[in-house]
């Protein structure tokens, strides 16, 4: 198979999702709002950017978030404001995306939306920039963004496939007829003149 440089314009399809989520929950659809959550949902595309460290064995893992806010909270105040949006982020696309089969665990969905105010509000006061407002924003209404998320699992094709990179990626090494189906059944054309995936 020749070699195929596809493009995927996630940022148009994951904005589409969250306006037309944000719509439905009648959350403020704010422009900052809308592509922060954009590329939230573009960072997690990939699993493994939940798992960050490498641990003793040599293979990724995931801090707790209580580990995470305990790290921030003993650090000085540029590393500190990194800190705190990663648990905030991580909070909100957890207690989001996985907020059934947390009610099952020990520590459920209660758990990532204390740590998920904290983290935003903990944020919005560190903050100087035109995040402030919308990281305070998040910490006081983390549930509605949480919902948001949860919407968009639920109606999208990302609840059953979690890394549509991870697809393509596949797809480009293989050719695979059966994976640029399926690439295509959640909403992708190829076009192979241009080389390039797109919504």
């Amino acid at each position: 198979m020749s070699e195929q440089k596809l493009l995927l314009d996630s940022t148009s399809y994951f904005q589409e999702l969250v306006q037309d989520a944000m719509k439905n929950r009648s959350v403020n659809n704010d422009p900052l709002v809308t592509s922060y959550l954009t590329n939230l949902l573009i960072h997690y595309l990939h699993t493994e950017n939940l798992f960050d460290e490498l641990g003793e064995d040599g293979k990724k893992n995931r801090p707790t978030l209580a580990e995470l806010f305990l790290r921030a909270m003993n650090s000085d105040a540029s590393i500190r404001s990194d800190l705190l949006k990663k648990l905030g982020d991580t909070s909100l696309y957890i207690g989001g995306f996985f907020s059934e089969s947390l009610n099952k665990k020990l520590i459920d969905v209660d758990y990532y939306v204390n740590m998920g105010e904290t983290a935003f509000s903990n944020l919005a006061k560190n903050s100087e920039d035109i995040y402030a407002e919308m990281y305070d924003d998040f910490a006081k209404r983390f549930v509605d963004y949480m919902d948001v998320l949860t919407f968009i699992a639920r109606t999208s094709s990302i609840a059953n496939n979690n890394d549509l990179l991870k697809l393509y990626e596949d797809y480009q090494k293989t050719g695979s007829s059966l994976l640029k189906e399926t690439l295509i059944e959640q909403g992708f054309f190829i076009e192979e003149d241009k080389k390039s995936i797109a919504q």
